[in-house]
């Protein structure tokens, strides 16, 4: 059978649209803006134990976009760096920057010295946004770059006056994290909340295929490329991504939360955040997803409906009898990205929590999601061990190394076309044209087979597949069988050097 017809039989059977609607806005930044004037009282974001409302978010977000405006002499299409965990600083910052017509930069707080310098050189920043805690980093760079204005915030920044207080005062002098910095140029963030308050905002002209995001990606295998991500790529990933969650029955999103302890600098993160934004749920923002405890504490103070996550922590999160205490009794979604997600750890979420994993797939150069699986409504959505439905308005083909297309059940490198798929990367037509064709098809360099009923598969990176005496090996199935041993955590397959058979399979086991 061709991929085409299996995959628009899947879609008609889960009862989602073949192709996507209207946009849901026309910029991101007018997604938090519509939804405040909707119901500006409902919550929007906690994160530390503070709540604030779609209204006040909108309002402080406003007041950011006027600072940078009226203070900095930013222009429209300047580039702005977000190097932040999943505070509340983070929406009003990235929705600011989004109004007063500039491109955001997502910044990894963890990254280093050469990560920093390279990221900010390539994107020509003018403008950081940096937590506290690793200004001290940041400042060693900056007279390396293009950055003159730098803006610092605390982890309490946005509490109310006594709790921010004890907040920051708690971290730089009893948890002592919050190393000692000197960055001349830098001002607080309240500040140019405060300076923001007192003008008014200035319409931008903004389009839809303007950029939004350089989201930078790849730098495991040599420097980062950043992929130019426009208004239409994220909102068109937002409509493609709300058609999917429309076929879970329980969800509403006015009044349910989704607890989102990803970082908000992953693109992942970052669309199923706007994408909440858009229907008016409420994010419980967690700002290490490597405390476990604190993303149990998180979710025992707040009752939850929805969660995001990948593979490793939902092994981590299954292993504490605190998080199995936890009550599930409104828990209905848990949506699983960012790595290949295995049998074992999908089962033990269910037996935990008593939630199905919808597992999805996409690439930061797909805005993010290509396929997700659909909610069990009709039955038909989700199986275990795919990524998923493709998603409205996208198609999928498989090329085998010859170069020919595959139907069905025949294994080939994953090509993808839609109005997700980014513009090309920021300054590199050669290496664009090397993944995107004259004709918006995105080589992905995985390795995938679709079945005949329409479900893809990642069978493995196409540099990762290891060849044993002419046969492929793709470790993500070794992986996925080994992992369910109940004495195995975790495990990863590569290939070796071998005489007499090229290669074999070396595998990792926690």
């Amino acid at each position: 059978m061709q991929i085409d017809q299996a995959i628009r039989s899947l879609r008609n059977r889960a009862a989602i649209p073949q192709e996507i609607g209207e946009l849901p806005a026309n910029t991101v930044g007018d997604l938090l803006t519509q939804t405040a004037q909707r119901m500006p009282d409902e919550p929007a974001f906690t994160s530390l134990g503070h709540t604030v409302s779609f209204g006040e978010i909108d309002q402080l977000s406003n007041e950011f976009a006027v600072y940078l405006q009226q203070h900095t002499g930013l222009q429209p299409g300047d580039r702005l760096a977000i190097q932040l965990p999943n505070l509340i600083q983070y929406p009003v910052v990235f929705y600011g920057a989004l109004k007063a017509g500039l491109v955001v930069v997502n910044v990894n707080p963890l990254y280093t010295h050469r990560e920093l310098k390279h990221q900010f050189n390539d994107s020509e920043v003018k403008a950081l946004v940096v937590f506290a805690n690793v200004a001290h980093i940041a400042q060693n760079v900056l007279s390396e770059t293009h950055v003159r204005h730098v803006i610092v915030t605390e982890a309490g920044d946005m509490h109310n006056f006594i709790p921010r207080l004890v907040t920051n005062f708690g971290s730089k002098y009893i948890k002592k994290i919050v190393p000692k910095f000197n960055i001349p140029q830098a001002v607080s963030l309240r500040s140019c909340l405060k300076k923001g308050s007192t003008g008014s905002l200035q319409s931008v002209d903004v389009k839809l295929d303007d950029i939004v995001l350089l989201q930078y990606t790849g730098g495991t295998t040599g420097l980062a490329k950043g992929a130019m991500l426009s208004h239409r790529n994220l909102l068109s990933n937002i409509a493609q991504a709300k058609e999917l969650f429309n076929t879970f029955e329980q969800f509403k999103g006015v009044g349910q939360t989704a607890v989102l302890p990803m970082p908000l600098y992953h693109i992942f993160t970052l669309m199923f955040c706007s994408l909440m934004v858009s229907m008016g749920s409420h994010c419980l923002l967690i700002p290490n997803a490597r405390d476990t405890s604190s993303i149990i504490k998180a979710m025992k103070e707040t009752p939850f409906n929805a969660f995001v996550g990948l593979n490793s922590l939902f092994v981590s999160l299954c292993a504490r009898e605190d998080f199995k205490a936890l009550d599930f009794s409104n828990f209905f979604s848990t949506i699983s990205g960012g790595m290949p997600l295995t049998t074992d750890a999908a089962n033990m979420w269910k037996q935990v929590t008593g939630c199905d994993v919808y597992e999805g797939y996409g690439l930061t150069e797909t805005s993010p999601v290509v396929t997700m699986n659909a909610g069990a409504a009709n039955g038909v959505g989700r199986k275990l061990g795919s990524i998923g439905v493709t998603m409205p308005s996208t198609k999928l083909k498989i090329i085998d190394s010859d170069g020919n297309e595959q139907e069905c059940g025949s294994a080939g490198e994953l090509f993808i076309k839609g109005p997700q798929v980014m513009q090309g990367y920021w300054k590199l037509p050669d290496k664009t044209e090397e993944v995107l064709d004259a004709d918006g098809w995105l080589a992905t360099g995985d390795i995938a087979i679709v079945d005949e009923d329409g479900f893809p598969r990642i069978v493995d990176r196409k540099k990762d597949m290891v060849i044993v005496s002419g046969f492929n090996v793709y470790p993500n199935e070794i992986e996925d069988f080994v992992s369910s041993h109940p004495q195995v955590v975790e495990c990863a397959v590569i290939g070796v050097p071998d005489k007499r058979a090229g290669e074999r399979v070396k595998i990792f086991v926690v």
